[in-house]
């Protein structure tokens, strides 16, 4: 494999405003996780507070993210963005393997996994697109795998497709699809937390027929779900686990606020351009999500919103306000939600992957760019392996031999997890870090009340591992088994460069 620096022309260019970064943030941020998460999030903690007090600290710790990401950004605005922090701070091998990461399951697992919630919702007005139509029935790859080509993953592959072709045009057709599906899902947004608040109002509702803060006192026990048995007889902690656990949907329906970052070679005016699309961009989308959940709270019953068909609270927060006319609202706000967070997804990725590459660490071609000054190669194959991640299946027999199938790559999204925090915390240590290696460089912003943010992020995402890794330790140590695979491609992609 060729690793030397390809000799690229033309070059990415600076075509990005503040406004044009603060969509890419927003609008990669807002998905489907938010209509869907507080369902599970609700069904561990077991009281309206509690539910609020999980969102309230993933949004901390978004926001908190951001204000340290900004000095970074603005210091080193280069494409590649989260990837050339790491790479600075501690050395290719952690640069290379986020990258690695990134590219095998975190950012191509999470493009096919909000398509497929693209194609779910679309099944809302149509029933030809469903997730049993098969073209290809499911072929078994032994007991516990399979592949299929059914409508829906059809559908997914569509989307995913399309919107690479789109942004192979050139980062101004990207960018108008962008802030176009972006002002649309905020606004639709914004719809579901004032018809939730004033339409859907009710009396009946968690806000006012359950206890705010004593979960025991609405039904909640520590039931064993993922939970060892010896926590059992320590609800406190027990409880203080499973709160930890409950901000892992939450933080993830936040989490791609970095894309942003990725970009950092084609925002014009970088020093103050990033900064304040990280900032304004991570508190207005905390703020909508808190508003949501209110929204929820305060029109439905705690038992509607833990047991939401589908997990789908938004769909059932709009029907209970507004009868039939409210679900199809709200599945076709959804569907451009959706749609747009895969553009974001697609525009940023593929940055990294250059970036990579015009290090080395890739392979060369990824590092070349079309005429168009966008990363062709990198959109292609990140395109390519997303939509092949919609096709393998999981399969699980149930008692009476009864056979279901599910997605592999939602498996794969929650090993990550763990690990992809780990990466958000070496970058906001990276703070510490650059300061201390590079004192005098230049940095157009500087981290307010430095070092208290960092310093409360890192103890928050600490806390948040390990007990991701106490309360689930075979999916944790799968997610880190899957970043340490990247360890013999970067051994062999450094012996190719010598």
């Amino acid at each position: 494999m060729s690793v030397a620096e390809p000799d690229a022309s033309p070059k990415l260019v600076r075509e990005l405003s503040t406004i044009d970064a603060s969509m890419i943030v927003v609008g990669s941020m807002i998905g489907s996780g938010i209509f869907i998460t507080s369902a599970e999030s609700s069904r561990l903690v077991g009281a309206p507070g509690w539910l609020l007090v999980a969102w309230g600290l993933a949004g901390l710790l978004t926001v908190l993210g951001a204000l340290c990401c900004s000095e970074l950004s603005a210091m080193m605005p280069r494409a590649g963005g989260q990837y050339v922090f790491l790479r600075e701070a501690y050395g290719p091998l952690v640069g290379f393997l986020f990258g690695w990461s990134m590219f095998l399951v975190v950012q191509t697992g999470t493009i096919a996994a909000v398509s497929v919630a693209f194609a779910k919702f679309l099944g809302v007005f149509t029933d030809q697109v469903g997730a049993e139509q098969y073209l290809v029935a499911p072929i078994r790859l032994g007991s516990s795998f399979a592949v299929s080509l059914s409508r829906q993953q059809l559908v997914s592959v569509a989307v995913v497709l399309s919107l690479t072709a789109i942004n192979l045009r050139g980062l101004r057709t990207g960018k108008l699809i962008q802030n176009t599906l972006t002002a649309t899902k905020t606004a639709a947004l914004v719809g579901l937390i004032v018809v939730g608040i004033l339409v859907g109002f009710s009396r009946g509702s968690a806000a006012f027929t359950s206890s705010w803060w004593n979960s025991a006192a609405n039904g909640w026990t520590i039931d064993g779900k993922g939970v060892p048995t010896g926590l059992a007889g320590v609800a406190g902690l027990g409880f203080a686990m499973l709160l930890g656990k409950a901000m892992i949907g939450p933080l993830f329906s936040q989490t791609a606020w970095n894309n942003v970052t990725f970009t950092g070679g084609e925002v014009r005016d970088p020093g103050k351009s990033l900064p304040r699309a990280l900032i304004l961009g991570c508190s207005a989308v905390v703020l909508l999500y808190l508003l949501a959940n209110v929204a929820y709270i305060v029109s439905l019953p705690l038992e509607q919103i833990q047991k939401a068909p589908e997990n789908r609270v938004g769909t059932v927060a709009m029907e209970h306000a507004l009868g039939s006319f409210g679900r199809y609202a709200m599945a076709g706000a959804i569907l451009i939600s959706t749609f747009g967070c895969v553009n974001g997804l697609v525009l940023a990725g593929a940055r990294v992957y250059y970036a990579m590459a015009r290090d080395g660490l890739f392979f060369a071609k990824i590092g070349t760019t079309n005429r168009n000054h966008v990363p062709a190669v990198a959109l292609v194959s990140q395109g390519v392996w997303a939509a092949l991640l919609t096709l393998p299946r999981t399969v699980t027999t149930k008692p009476g031999g009864v056979v279901e199938y599910g997605n592999v790559y939602n498996q794969l999204l929650d090993f990550i997890i763990p690990a992809d925090m780990c990466f958000y915390a070496l970058m906001v240590g990276a703070v510490f870090v650059m300061r201390r290696k590079a004192p005098a460089a230049d940095r157009p912003y500087r981290t307010p009340g430095f070092p208290i943010p960092p310093l409360i992020y890192l103890v928050l995402a600490v806390l948040v591992v390990v007990d991701l890794l106490v309360l689930d330790p075979k999916v944790s140590g799968a997610g880190f088994g899957i970043v340490l695979t990247g360890l013999p491609a970067y051994l062999l992609w450094r012996r190719s460069a010598r």
